[in-house]
C-alpha cells in the first residue's frame, strides 16, 4: 500500500513545519516498496492516486544522481539564519549557534525527532484503498516492526462514522500535527479519498439492506423525519419497521435524501416513491407516519392515491403523537417560561462549579429535599424543563440557601418570589401526568398505536378536567384551552379504521380500553370485513392444536391446567364466527404485558389473526423515537445533523445507523474486520513498546 505525501507547514517563528517534500529531495532515487516491506521510516517514490484502480505504479529503474549539497546529512533538517550566526530546526524551531558541531544537531534529532537522525527520506504515497487483509505477517528476527498505515486510516473512518464527523475534520492543522508528533512518517488520506471511501461503503451496505428486506414476509410501515442543515438544505429520513416471523420488532433506516427546492409536498412525495422503489417495497407498504407538517400531509395523501391506483393493498398515514404531545406540553409550560429560564441559569452554575453543587447536595440533605444526580438535566427539551420545575417544587429551600451563600457569584435575580413559586407548584402538579406519560412512551419496548392512543385519551381527559375546574386560575385555563385544541386536532386526524384495527390487535387494549373517539359504530364490522378479505384465506394451516409441536415434544413444558384451558378455548373457538370474534371476546391482557411475546405464545390459537397482528402492530404512532424529542439525547442528534455538510450527510448518517442495526461495514462488498484491526493495533503497540524498552536497556 502507498500513501500520498502530506505537508502542513507554518510561517511563524515558533510554528511547527512538518514538510517532508522539500526536506528529502535528494533521496528520490530510491525505488518504491510496499508498506508491508518497509521499515518504520520507509523510502518510497510518490505515485498518483487512482480510486478506480488498485494497480501499483511501476518502479522507476533509472537512477537519478545524488546532489551533494551539504557536508552533513543532519544539515538538511536545519536552516541557517539570515545573519549566518545560528541554525534553526525545521521541525520545532530550536536554534543552535553556527559554531555548534553537527554532532549536537544529530543528538537534537535523536532526542526530539526520533527517526530523523538517520540518513533517509520519508516520502510515501497512497493508492486506492483496498479491503484490508487482517492476516498478520510474521516478522523475521532482527527486522524493525512493519507499519501499514491503511490500518490507521480505516480506524479513522470508523471513528468519523460513529462520531458523525465529516472527512473535512481531518483537514484541521493541529490534528494532523498531533499524528505527526506521535510518528513523523504517518500520512492520512486526502479528504477526497475519505469521501470516495464513504460513498463506496454506503453503496455496498445499501445492497445488504436491500437484500435483507427481500426476505421480509410481512407488511412494512415507514416513518418520515425532516430537518434543515446549517446551509438551509432540507433533508428527509425514511425509516421502515416490521415484525419478523419470530415476533421480534425490526427497524432500519432506508435513506436520508435531500428534498429539492421548493421542498413542498410534491417534492417530498417524489422522494418517498424513489426510496420505496429503490428497496422494492412499494407493494408491501402498509402505513406512513409523518411529522404533522402540512407538506408531509400533502405528500402522504399523494402517496395514498399513487398506491391505491396501483392496487397494492390498503394504505394509511397518521400524524406523529410525540410531536403533538410536545406541542401540547409547550402550551402548558407557557406560564412558567421566564421562571424556567431563571432556574436553568442556576442549574448551569451548579453543573459548572463543584463547590456550589456540593453545597447544594449538603443543603438538600439538611432540609431533606431529596437526592440529586449531577450533572442535572439542563436541556431545553421537555425532560429538562420538567426538572427545572422539579427543583423548585422539591428543593426550593436548598436552592434559595445556595443562591444567598453565593450571591456575589450568582446574583440575587435568581431568587424566586412567592408568586413565582406558587405558579411553579400549580404547573408542576398539572403537568405531572404528562411527564409520566412521556416516560412510559419512551421506555416502552414497543409503543403500539393502541397504547399511545390510550395515553393520548388520558391526556385529553386531564386537559378537559383542568379547563372545567372552577378552582384553577384563569391563566392556567387559558393554556388548557390551547392544549385542548391541539389534542382535538390530533384525534380528528388519527382516528380511522386502520388505527382502530391496530388498537384492537393490541391484547392490552382490545375493545375495552379503546378511546371513545375511535369506537365508531361501524368500525368493528369494517375490521371484520378487512380481516376476512385479506387474512382469512385457505393457505393458512387449520387450528388442530392449542400448542405447538415443539411444546408437545418437550413434554413437561405445558402444564396440565394450561392443557385443559387450551382445550376449552379450542372448543369455544369452534363455535365462534371467526378468530377475530374469539380474540375480542376475551378480556384484555395486563398493561405491563409484552405485546410481541403475547402474540408469539398465542399465534397458534389465532394463526390467521396473528398474521394481521404482525402487519398492523408495526404501524408506528410516532415519526421518530420519542426520547429523541422529549430527552436531551435529541440535542446531540440535532447538532450532528445541523453541522453536517451536504455532501457527507446521507452516507455518514446512513452508514452509522446501519452499523447500529447490526449490518457489517463493507467496502466493495468485502467486510472490514475491525475487531482484527484493533487486535493488530494493540499488538503493534506492545511490540513497539517492547522494542523501545530493549533499546533503552542496551
Amino acid at each position: 500500500m502507498y500513501f500520498l505525501p502530506g505537508t502542513v507547514s507554518g510561517k511563524a517563528k515558533n510554528q511547527m513545519d512538518w514538510s517532508v517534500n522539500n526536506a528529502f529531495k535528494t533521496f528520490k532515487d530510491l525505488e518504491p516498496k510496499s508498506m508491508m516491506d518497509v521499515s518504520l521510516i520507509p523510502h518510497v517514490e510518490p505515485i498518483d492516486i487512482d480510486l478506480r484502480s488498485s494497480d501499483k505504479g511501476s518502479p522507476n529503474t533509472s537512477a537519478k544522481p545524488r546532489k551533494k549539497t551539504m557536508t552533513s546529512v543532519y544539515l538538511k533538517f536545519f536552516e541557517t539564519a539570515a545573519d549566518g550566526k545560528s541554525r534553526r530546526c525545521k521541525f520545532c524551531g530550536q536554534s543552535y549557534s553556527i559554531a555548534t558541531a553537527t554532532g549536537n544537531l544529530g543528538r537534537h534529532l535523536s532526542n526530539r525527532h526520533p527517526g530523523y537522525d538517520k540518513s533517509g527520506a520519508i516520502v510515501v504515497s497512497n493508492p486506492a484503498p483496498q479491503p484490508i487483509s487482517t492476516m498478520k505477517k510474521s516478522q523475521p528476527q532482527g527486522k524493525p516492526q512493519q507499519i501499514d498505515y491503511d490500518h490507521l486510516n480505516w480506524l479513522i473512518i470508523k471513528w468519523l462514522i460513529l462520531s458523525s464527523l465529516p472527512p473535512s475534520t481531518l483537514e484541521e492543522k493541529w490534528l494532523a500535527n498531533s499524528y505527526k508528533f506521535l510518528n513523523p512518517s504517518i500520512q492520512l488520506w486526502p479528504t477526497e479519498k475519505y469521501k470516495a471511501v464513504f460513498r463506496e461503503v454506503y453503496r455496498s451496505m445499501q445492497e445488504d439492506v436491500r437484500a435483507s428486506l427481500e426476505h421480509v414476509s410481512s407488511k412494512i410501515s415507514v416513518t418520515l423525519d425532516f430537518w434543515n442543515s446549517y446551509d438551509q438544505i432540507s433533508f428527509m429520513s425514511v425509516t421502515c419497521q416490521w415484525i419478523d416471523e419470530s415476533w421480534s420488532f425490526q427497524k432500519v433506516l432506508l435513506d436520508i435524501t435531500h428534498i429539492p427546492y421548493p421542498c413542498g409536498g410534491l417534492e417530498i412525495f417524489h422522494s418517498i416513491v424513489k426510496v420505496l422503489k429503490m428497496y422494492n417495497i412499494e407493494s408491501r407498504i402498509l402505513s406512513c407516519t409523518h411529522d404533522n407538517s402540512q407538506d408531509a400531509v400533502h405528500a402522504c395523501h399523494a402517496l395514498k392515491e399513487h398506491l391505491d391506483g396501483q392496487k397494492v393493498g390498503p394504505f394509511c398515514y397518521i400524524p406523529c403523537a410525540a410531536r403533538t404531545l410536545n406541542l401540547i406540553i409547550d402550551d402548558g409550560l407557557r406560564p412558567t417560561k421566564s421562571i424556567i429560564a431563571k432556574v436553568r441559569e442556576f442549574v448551569l452554575e451548579l453543573n459548572a462549579c463543584l463547590d456550589i453543587s456540593e453545597d447544594f447536595v449538603q443543603f438538600t440533605t439538611v432540609y431533606q429535599e431529596g437526592n440529586w444526580k449531577f450533572p442535572l438535566d439542563a436541556s431545553v427539551r421537555w425532560s429538562g424543563n420538567y426538572q427545572m420545575l422539579d427543583i423548585v417544587r422539591k428543593s426550593g429551600k436548598s436552592m434559595e440557601a445556595v443562591i444567598r451563600k453565593y450571591e456575589e457569584t450568582l446574583g440575587s435575580k435568581m431568587l424566586l418570589n412567592s408568586a413565582e413559586k406558587n405558579v411553579v407548584n400549580i404547573v408542576h402538579q398539572y403537568l405531572e401526568p404528562f411527564y409520566k406519560t412521556t416516560n412510559n412512551i419512551c421506555t416502552n419496548k414497543v409503543a403500539t398505536v393502541g397504547l399511545v392512543l390510550f395515553f393520548m385519551d388520558h391526556i385529553s381527559e386531564t386537559i378537559a378536567a383542568c379547563r372545567d375546574s372552577r378552582h384553577n386560575p384563569d391563566w392556567l385555563k387559558s393554556a388548557a384551552e390551547d392544549m385542548a385544541k391541539k389534542a382535538k386536532n390530533y384525534s380528528s386526524q388519527v382516528c380511522n379504521i386502520f388505527t382502530y384495527m391496530t388498537a384492537i390487535l393490541d391484547p392490552r387494549i382490545k375493545g375495552e380500553l379503546i378511546p371513545e373517539s375511535l369506537n365508531s359504530g361501524n368500525h368493528l364490522e369494517e375490521a371484520r370485513s378487512h380481516f376476512m378479505r385479506y387474512y382469512s384465506s385457505n393457505h393458512f394451516p387449520s387450528v388442530t392444536s392449542g400448542y405447538s409441536a415443539q411444546e408437545i415434544e418437550d413434554g413437561g413444558s405445558v402444564s396440565f391446567a394450561e392443557e385443559i384451558a387450551r382445550k376449552k378455548r379450542r372448543a369455544s373457538m369452534s363455535n365462534a364466527t371467526d378468530e377475530l370474534t374469539q380474540y375480542l371476546s376475551e378480556p384484555p391482557a395486563p398493561i405491563p404485558t409484552d405485546v410481541l411475546e403475547w402474540w408469539k405464545v398465542n399465534n397458534t390459537r389465532y394463526p390467521r389473526l396473528s398474521v394481521m397482528a404482525r402487519d398492523f402492530l408495526a404501524v408506528q404512532a410516532t415519526s421518530l423515537a420519542p426520547e429523541e424529542l422529549f430527552c436531551g439525547r435529541g440535542d446531540d442528534i440535532d447538532k450532528q445533523r445541523y453541522c453536517m455538510p451536504h455532501d457527507s450527510t446521507p452516507a455518514l448518517l446512513c452508514i452509522k445507523s446501519w452499523i447500529q442495526s447490526g449490518f457489517k461495514l463493507k467496502y466493495k462488498s468485502s467486510e472490514i474486520d475491525y475487531e482484527r484491526l484493533m487486535e493488530l493495533s494493540a499488538t503493534s503497540t506492545v511490540d513497539s513498546s517492547t522494542a523501545g524498552s530493549d533499546k533503552k536497556s542496551k
